[in-house]
Formats: structure tokens, C-alpha cells, sequence
């Protein structure tokens, strides 16, 4: 490729171009500009000539007719090695154009503001933009192109060390970012303006929209290939690692069960994770108390667990943590002495989590993808029905809403026996939901006595209740909606325990 003599610049963000433009003035580049960069460049003494100077049309319509003119795109898209290509620029006087920099307007930032209205995000839908980086893009053999502010160094390290040209590798390199940067533009755009007026939350296209974050060591095994997109500092794939080795897919998978899990309660909170289900999990006045109610429910299961904590985690938090082999934390801070006392763990993962909730949650099958809305539905006492003739007692009642809490994020079939913000037994993911009783009380280390026991669903026989009640529960929660919701409800009278219907299921696969 030639040097690079003539530059198109017309950015929206106009982080480093100040330095990214002297650089290639200094280079001997002609640089060419519009609107803003340009009076920006001009005010800081660099040579530049405005885009209607080249064209011979001033700026129109507002702003939204600047470059979309034959001398540009033809500057861009005329092909150096087809003499045809050459002499009818030629012979219309274009001067070829060797690099095109060029960012979008900030559509996602003006569609991100709540009751945005219409008109303004028409308005802030760029036209020339894409027009020139996709022209640039599909030229890139013998045009550069330039989205990225932070491809600015690396360029103009390759223009110093080569007399100002750059590699056929470079330009393709730069070339497939603009597709993915118009691609990402236009679903953007897309997907916002199918919420104005929209009929329901479930679009009628799902643009799934998410940059590679980083690569993994591997996916659920050492043999698959595996990586973490997502959309930067926004929940589990957004967080910050503060220390610690390289996460995995694994971790990841139990740091997003752990990290919803405990952002369901208000008070400090502590859950623990062992592949995806809660092996333990309280809601205590303090945090270094919500831990150790937690870890008391299966400290064995604890072992190599990952912790999710809706508080930032304090130095005596940390001590206690730091008692027991854990393979990561996600919290939304540590205090200096917590991370300090942490840290102290090499290979503990620490990671900063920001509020954020997805509105859509989504996961693939063969051949394509299920969306469905995030299970956002909560406990309202007054609103759930006692179907026993005893009702529950004060203390079975916050046992029972903690229970159903917890029970909303096991994998069905879903029980769990707990006390007031504590966890006692999990069962999970059992075939038959009486198996799945049979397994909570099992894993159980703490008293299963006095429990109360929640139900991520309805009982399809009595035979789980009579088996709870064996165990030593007092009261349950359920959704009901069996054809033998009466069978079930006349046992749980005939043992003398309390019932309360939801209404509500909490499946969880």
C-alpha cells in the first residue's frame, strides 16, 4: 500500500484525536474534516481542510448532509490497482482518500435515558458515518479505516516504524472491526426502537449484542473451547477481578447463582454456591454473622465453594472467609483491611460486582435461543392464602418467606428447609420432588427439627409433606395448583402442620 497522504476525520468521541491528528500532520498527511473535529483541530493548530471546501456543498439539513457526496465516497471507494476506477475520479477531479476515521453518534447513550423521546433518538441515528466506514471497509486494500480511539497508538506506531504505511494484516484487521461496529450500531438501533409502542418485553428479533470480554482457560471441561462476553461493568460478566488466578467458566456460572441469590434480601446476606445450587445461605443484622449461619448449613459442601455477599465485605467478614478454602467472591466492595486479609489468598478470586438486572434472560438450544423475562416475582404475605386449618406461627412465617427466597434460585425439583435467614437443607434437582425431601433432610447438618420447608412447586402427592413432617417440619410454602392440592392440604391437617399457597412456581433449570 502507498503512504498514507490524505485523512477524512469526523468523530464523535473525541478522545486522542488531537494527538492521533498532529501525529499524521506531522507524517505529511492533508487532513480533511467536518463540523466539530474540525473547528477542534483548527483551534489546536493543526492544518485542516473542511469537508465543504472539498465537496463545494456546505453543511445541509442540520448537520445530516455533510459527506454523503460523490467526491468523498468516491475518494474512499476508487480501486488503485483498476486503471477504470482511477481515471474516472480523475476525471472528475477526486483525490483518493487513504484513511477514514470515524466514530458513530452516541445513539446507545441517548437511548439508554429513561422516556427518551422519539425524536431525539431518530435524530441521533448517524447516516454518514456508517456510509464512510463500511466504503472505507469494503476499500480496505487500499484504504485504512479507524473506529477506535484506542487503535490510535498501535497505528501510528506502525505509520512511524514503515514511512507511513500500513500492512495489508492492519487494514484487514481494522476493516472487520467496522463490520462488527455497524453490525453492533444497527441492532442498537434496531432493538431500542422496537420498544417505542412495543407490544410486550419479548422483542420480535433477539439481537444479542455482546463483545468478547476475555478468553477462558476452557468451558465446563478441559476438552471445550470457552470465552466470556458480556456488556462491561454490568453484573457477574462485567465485575472487576480485584485479585486472584484466572477465572474459569465454571466460576463464573456459580458466581452469577451466588450473586442473584443473595440480591434477593435486604438485609446483609451470604450465599454459597456449589455448582449453581446454595449449599448454604442466611440474612443476619450482621454480615460476619449471615457467613457463619451460612457456612454452618454444609461447611463440607463449602469447601471449593464460591460466595456471593450483598454487602461490602468488612475485615472480620474476611477473617472468617478466609478460614475456609474458597474458589471466589462476588461482592460490591471490600474494605482495605477485607481485601488486605483476603488477598493474603493467592488464588482466591475477588470480584466486584455493580448492580445491574437483565431484563431478558436468555439461553441457547440446538438451532437457536429461548428469552424469557427475569423471574422478578416476590413473596407478598397478604397476598398468599393459609390453606391448613393452623396458620403459621410469627416466627414460621419469616422462616417461610426466607425459605421461599432461597428456593427460587435451587434447581427443581426445588426444597429447602430453613429456619428464620438460615438455611438448614437443600434438595436439588431431583427427578421427584418427595427425592428431593428425602435429600434436603439428608444433607442436613444443623437440626432438621422446628424446620419450616419451601417448595419451588406444588406437591403432586402427600407423600413429600409426610416425609418433611418425619423429618421434624412444622409448616410449608408452596405455589399449589395440584389436582391433589386437597389430599395434600387434609395431610398436612392430619399432621397438625401449617400450609400457605403462593400461587407463584419458582422452576428453576
Amino acid at each position: 500500500m502507498a503512504k498514507i497522504s490524505r485523512v477524512l476525520l469526523s468523530v464523535t468521541d473525541k478522545t486522542g484525536i488531537l494527538q492521533f491528528a498532529s501525529a499524521l500532520a506531522a507524517m505529511g498527511a492533508e487532513l480533511i474534516s467536518t463540523g466539530g473535529t474540525a473547528r477542534l483541530l483548527r483551534d489546536a493548530g493543526i492544518p485542516v481542510a473542511d469537508v465543504s471546501d472539498v465537496t463545494g456543498f456546505p453543511e445541509m439539513l442540520d448537520g445530516r448532509v455533510k459527506t454523503l457526496h460523490p467526491t468523498i465516497a468516491g475518494g474512499i471507494l476508487a480501486m488503485r490497482d483498476n486503471p477504470a476506477h482511477m481515471a474516472a475520479i480523475q476525471a472528475h477531479g477526486i483525490a483518493p482518500i487513504d484513511m477514514v476515521v470515524v466514530n458513530l453518534y452516541r445513539f446507545e447513550e441517548v437511548a439508554a435515558k429513561a422516556g427518551a423521546p422519539l425524536a431525539e433518538l431518530i435524530e441521533n441515528i448517524d447516516i454518514g458515518g456508517p456510509t464512510m466506514l463500511r466504503a472505507a471497509a469494503k476499500n480496505y486494500q487500499d484504504v485504512a479505516v479507524v473506529t477506535a480511539p484506542e487503535d490510535y497508538p498501535t497505528i501510528l506506531q506502525e505509520l512511524r516504524a514503515s514511512g507511513g504505511e500500513l500492512s495489508l494484516d492492519t487494514r484487514w484487521r481494522l476493516a472487520k472491526r467496522v463490520f462488527r461496529t455497524t453490525a453492533d450500531y444497527d441492532s442498537a438501533i434496531s432493538a431500542r426502537l422496537e420498544q417505542v409502542e412495543a407490544a410486550g418485553p419479548l422483542p420480535p428479533a433477539l439481537a444479542i449484542r455482546a463483545p468478547k470480554l476475555m478468553d477462558l482457560r476452557y468451558g465446563e471441561n478441559p476438552h471445550q473451547a470457552a470465552a466470556l462476553y458480556g456488556r462491561p461493568g454490568q453484573g457477574i460478566a462485567g465485575a472487576t477481578q480485584l485479585h486472584g488466578k484466572e477465572l474459569s467458566y465454571n466460576n463464573l456460572v456459580d458466581l452469577d447463582a451466588a450473586w442473584q441469590l443473595v440480591n434477593e434480601f435486604e438485609r446483609p446476606a451470604v450465599a454459597i454456591v456449589k455448582h449453581t445450587n446454595p449449599c448454604g445461605c442466611a440474612e443476619q443484622e450482621t454480615l460476619v454473622e449471615a457467613y457463619r449461619k451460612a457456612l454452618e448449613a454444609d461447611p463440607v459442601s463449602a469447601y471449593g465453594g464460591v460466595i456471593g455477599i450483598n454487602r461490602p465485605i468488612d475485615e472480620e467478614t474476611a477473617r472468617e472467609i478466609a478460614k475456609t478454602f474458597i474458589e471466589a467472591i462476588a461482592a460490591p466492595g471490600y474494605s482495605a483491611e477485607a481485601l488486605a486479609v483476603l488477598a493474603a489468598k493467592k488464588n482466591l478470586r475477588l470480584m466486584r460486582v455493580a448492580p445491574g438486572a437483565d431484563l431478558l434472560v436468555v439461553k441457547s438450544v440446538s438451532g437457536g435461543y429461548l428469552a424469557q423475562t427475569a423471574d422478578s416475582a416476590k413473596l407478598d404475605r397478604a397476598a398468599a392464602v393459609v390453606k391448613t386449618q393452623r396458620a403459621p406461627s410469627e416466627a414460621e412465617w419469616s422462616a417461610l418467606e426466607f425459605g421461599w427466597k432461597v428456593a427460587k434460585h435451587v434447581k427443581s425439583n426445588a426444597i429447602v428447609y430453613a429456619r428464620a435467614g438460615q438455611t438448614v437443607g437443600v434438595g436439588a434437582g431431583q427427578m421427584s420432588r418427595v427425592d428431593s425431601v428425602k435429600l434436603g433432610a439428608m444433607k442436613a447438618v444443623l437440626p432438621v427439627a422446628g424446620t419450616v420447608v419451601a417448595s419451588d412447586a406444588f406437591f403432586p402427592f402427600a407423600d413429600g409433606v409426610e416425609a418433611a413432617v418425619q423429618n421434624g417440619a412444622t409448616a410449608f410454602i408452596q405455589p399449589g395448583g395440584s389436582v391433589r392440592d386437597a389430599e395434600v392440604v387434609a395431610a398436612a391437617d392430619r399432621l397438625g402442620v401449617a400450609m400457605v399457597f403462593t400461587g407463584v412456581r419458582h422452576f428453576r433449570h
